[in-house]
């Protein structure tokens, strides 16, 4: 979770209140941040990852004079038509697919509001935007730009002079040599076009998601009007990065415009400051935070959060966190006060313990813990791709409706998929890497599974067979094995794993094309037990 410094009296100020140090300390912990310190200049708080709103000054100022009762209810922000237009090459779905852009004029720069724009913009691509993967923010003098703008992937060679740089350099050498380069580029690998913004006077704006142009990307106090675009692979990110920033603008009393973006198939026009809206369940909300609120009293009690009322919840476009009726109860329990709901013991008596499957499975982890593997932990909810293609599977999986991330569209058929994962997360780290994970997975029905991988130059099939012949035994009974054939294994390095002549799971050497789908460069082996059905032979 990141950490912000804001300047406190910058904070006082646009919050239009007058708090005392104490009042900051009682509040600001209640707004549903992690208040580190507030001192005679600074107020230092630790931002949770589903308010990336409050990590700019003028999002957290307004949601704490919403909170305070200074200024309640929704914030209109409008957004003038403009006549500007991003055209996007065609041939820039497989370089960098997406961008969503505007213009906010009429600002009035200086040092505090240019290291805003650029706390705004580092806090977002480190937090909401994935270090840059799902989304690249860039801010531009608009006095420097000749429209139209286009989006378009060119040579590699390609050159221009990077922000605060005093060359010209390709984009290869901005990889290899720039500190910008050095970190972000591996998100250009393998491309063989990389996406610039160019002007139609031919200058290049710059290379996403690594870094403008010195020439047209630097603001300055004398900036009065900047155009922004964020580029990436998930448009549900970008709108909201876009939303985040321009809204930010606008409190420093800037003035949206619109760009069209002009696809080869469609286009779009950004950005779309509509407020969402929401039924609200009333009857749920109350009976999970244990209150009898009217309707009147909830719409208020959301005015104080930020959000509008009209028979439904208005839902500002820079909150991208309201998914359901859970996201309004907390919010609508912030502004109550956690402090003023009294704690009540339950009715009923009951005696707790622990499941006997949590055991069994703790029995199994102190085996695996004792021979040197380390635990991981990863999402139930994954990529398709991640469970499919890249393990040279062709399975039926548990989709998610209306997903709003590519990332996270399915629910796990196994384990293997998230361990294949942790392993290219951590491809610089030394080998071997002996790791192991407990979780469910939704394969024909829902199940909990218990999975181990091998990456070491060494790893092969009767590694993991060695392994699984000592988590079992040590259990008491001895397991068999029978070849089996399975696409994301070596051919004839692969078997059911047996139990009292009931199968509980798949021992393998994992192929060398699966290897290649996940970037991995050592020989991988791995296991996978059903532990629900292995328990139930005992």
């Amino acid at each position: 979770m990141p950490t912000i410094n804001f300047n406190k009296q910058e904070i006082l100020k646009l919050a239009e209140v007058k708090l005392t140090d104490k009042e900051l300390k009682d509040r600001i912990p209640m707004l549903g941040t992690d208040l580190e310190e507030v001192n005679d200049k600074e107020i230092i708080v630790e931002i949770f990852p589903n308010r990336p709103d409050l990590l700019s000054a003028q999002g957290f100022s307004r949601a704490l004079s919403s909170f305070i009762g200074r200024k309640t209810g929704l914030i209109n922000y409008s957004c003038k038509k403009g006549s500007l237009k991003v055209f996007v090459d065609k041939g820039m779905s497989n370089v960098r697919p997406y961008t969503v852009c505007a213009i906010v004029k009429n600002l009035k720069l200086d040092d505090e509001k240019i290291k805003d724009i650029i706390q705004i913009q580092e806090k977002l691509h480190v937090t909401f935007a994935r270090n840059r993967k799902k989304a690249a923010i860039g801010v531009y003098p608009l006095e420097h730009i000749k429209f139209p703008v286009y989006f378009k992937g060119l040579d590699p060679k390609t050159k221009f002079q990077p922000l605060e740089s005093r060359t010209k350099m390709t984009g290869e050498q901005i990889v290899k040599q720039h500190s910008s380069g050095k970190e972000y580029g591996h998100l250009l690998a393998g491309l063989k076009k990389f996406p610039f913004f160019i002007d139609s006077n031919n200058e290049i704006l710059s290379l996403p998601p690594l870094i403008n142009s010195n020439k047209t990307g630097k603001i300055t106090d004398n900036t009065k009007d900047v155009f922004i675009e964020v580029s990436g692979w998930d448009l549900n990110t970008q709108e909201s990065c876009l939303n985040m920033l321009v809204t930010s603008l606008a409190d420093m009393g800037g003035v949206v415009y619109s760009v069209d973006v002009v696809y080869p198939d469609k286009k779009l026009t950004t950005p779309n400051l509509v407020p969402g809206r929401m039924r609200l369940d009333l009857k749920y909300i109350n009976n999970l935070l244990g209150l009898k609120l009217t309707e009147k009293q909830a719409s208020n009690l959301l005015g104080r959060m930020g959000f509008g009322f009209d028979k439904q919840v208005l839902i500002p476009c820079y909150r991208t966190d309201i998914l359901h009726q859970a996201d309004l109860a907390e919010d609508i329990a912030i502004a109550y006060g956690y402090e003023n709901i009294k704690e009540v013991i339950p009715g009923v008596a009951t005696i707790g313990k622990e499941s006997s499957l949590d055991l069994f499975i703790d029995s199994l982890r102190e085996v695996l813990v004792g021979m040197g593997f380390i635990e991981v932990k990863n999402f139930d909810l994954t990529s398709e791709e991640k469970q499919t293609s890249m393990l040279n599977k062709k399975i039926k999986l548990v989709s998610i409706e209306n997903s709003i991330s590519q990332e996270f569209n399915v629910l796990r058929a196994s384990l293997l998929g998230s361990l294949m994962n942790t392993l290219r997360n951590n491809r610089n780290r030394e080998y071997p890497q002996e790791i192991f994970e407990t979780g469910t997975v939704y394969d024909t029905g829902e199940t909990e599974n218990f999975a181990c991988v091998i990456a070491s130059k060494d790893a092969d099939f009767t590694n993991s067979r060695v392994i699984v012949d000592s988590l079992i035994s040590a259990l008491g009974i001895k397991p068999s094995y029978d070849e089996v054939e399975d696409s994301s294994f070596i051919s004839g390095r692969c078997a059911s794993i047996k139990v009292k002549g009931k199968i509980i799971g798949r021992v393998g050497e994992v192929h060398p094309s699966v290897l290649t789908n996940w970037d991995l460069e050592v020989p991988i082996s791995s296991f996978e037990l059903d532990v629900k059905k292995l328990i139930t032979l005992f």
